[in-house]
């Protein structure tokens, strides 16, 4: 029988509030006490956190698989990832190593997104299923679960650059949304979607639909930490640049990071500082945000790119304990996921000890000191990148630079008024 584990001499972040807990114990993968005193008993492993903070497993809300997704996560207390968009293969081999491993995070997925024929994103994941009608709906959410999904993603909403569901299709699929534009947005809102992924930069949001999304309930995930670089914004090098992260990421992790700016930036886009003030909307409006990467996109990592995503969030007017929250309790109240994203008696012991104090200074994520997945701490120096997912992550890139190429294409034709 495996010991139990008792951390104790911690500041505890429940996910929702800071406690007056210094003491958290689990056994067989579940939290067992949490305490003012120490919560040790003979047998214990001990682990003194010196003042440092406990708070839950991190969940990441977007992000699309790779090879060495899970296990890259896990290493920067990442234990949840939701995956927005992979084919059924990929969804297929990230499940059974969730479910076999205890060195790699959990995964839940979308599976293949819903999108018109040759709509977003055919240029980078085609052939796959798509349809054009809502009586197409049904057939489309029953093969997507019988391949594993979890939740259903639909993109729409992409200014008039690609082919789009229409709105009745929309409505028939709802259940998540992916979104890049205002016009896209109010289209899913209207059709009842729980979520909306991406924040739009091309144009403002007005007041009236983001108090129509806070009445509605519906929750956003920015994705800042992505839609920084692709604007030009260098976010991947300041996370390359921070030595607590930068200390367990691989020479090719960090030149991709340190690239992406130069590569995706540029004229013809709309500035990032747009994103941020429509964040500051939602969060004004007490819309629920969910903390999410995009990963891998260029300049973002698997697992360090959430805690750049938290920073960003701060920089737009949000406290430390609400962008925690958007990263742990939130994802979880949304998505389902009942067993975990708290710190309290019952829930899963996935957890994440740093050494400082990260409702003062939200960077202080980056500190992280142990991990632990169901109970389970994690080895963070044993990931190492394989030669199948460089090669997945140059081939990702290029699509990507394709899609941005095409975008950049497709607005300057409108701007001459050669594109309908």
């Amino acid at each position: 029988m495996v010991a139990a584990t008792t951390i104790v001499n911690a500041r505890v972040f429940d996910g929702v509030n800071a406690r007056d807990w210094t003491s958290v114990r689990f056994a067989d993968g579940l939290i067992t006490e949490c305490s003012i005193a120490s919560a040790a008993r003979e047998g214990d492993v001990v682990v003194d956190a010196a003042g440092g903070t406990v708070f839950p497993g991190l969940i990441d809300a977007h992000v699309h698989l790779v090879p060495g997704a899970l296990a890259q996560s896990l290493t920067f207390g990442v234990t949840t990832v939701l995956d927005m968009f992979s084919k059924p293969d990929m969804v297929a081999a990230a499940k059974e190593q969730a479910g076999s491993r205890a060195d790699v995070a959990d995964v839940r997925s979308s599976g293949i997104g819903a999108t018109a024929p040759g709509g977003h994103p055919s240029m980078m994941y085609a052939p796959f299923p798509t349809l054009t009608t809502a009586g197409e709906a049904e057939r489309f959410v029953v093969e997507r679960v019988a391949e594993g999904s979890d939740h259903l993603k639909i993109i729409s909403g992409v200014g008039g650059l690609w082919p789009s569901l229409d709105s009745g299709t929309i409505t028939a699929l709802v259940a998540a949304a992916h979104v890049n534009s205002v016009a896209g947005v109010e289209q899913v809102v209207s059709a009842g979607v729980d979520v909306v992924a991406h924040v739009p930069a091309e144009a403002e949001l007005d007041e009236a639909l983001v108090g129509r999304m806070a009445e509605a309930g519906i929750a956003v995930g920015p994705t800042l930490a992505t839609i920084e670089n692709t604007l030009g914004e260098p976010g991947g090098a300041a996370v390359a640049g921070d030595p607590r992260l930068a200390e367990v990421l691989g020479d090719a992790w960090l030149s991709r990071l340190t690239s992406a700016a130069a590569e995706l930036g540029g004229r013809a886009m709309p500035p990032y500082s747009r994103a941020e003030d429509n964040v500051r909307r939602l969060a004004d409006a007490g819309v629920a945000l969910l903390v999410g990467t995009d990963a891998p996109n260029p300049g973002t990592v698997f697992g360090a790119s959430l805690h750049r995503e938290l920073e960003l969030l701060v920089r737009c007017g949000i406290s430390p304990a609400r962008a925690l929250a958007a990263a742990t309790t939130e994802p979880a109240r949304v998505f389902g996921l009942s067993d975990r994203g708290s710190v309290a008696v019952g829930q899963r012991a996935d957890l994440v000890l740093v050494s400082g104090d990260p409702l003062t200074d939200i960077t202080a994520t980056r500190a992280v000191e142990r991990v632990w997945r169901a109970g389970v701490q994690c080895d963070r120096r044993a990931f190492v990148a394989s030669g199948a997912e460089i090669e997945q992550l140059d081939a990702f890139d290029a699509q990507v630079a394709k899609v941005v190429a095409a975008v950049r294409e497709r607005r300057s034709g409108f701007g001459r008024g050669k594109v309908r």
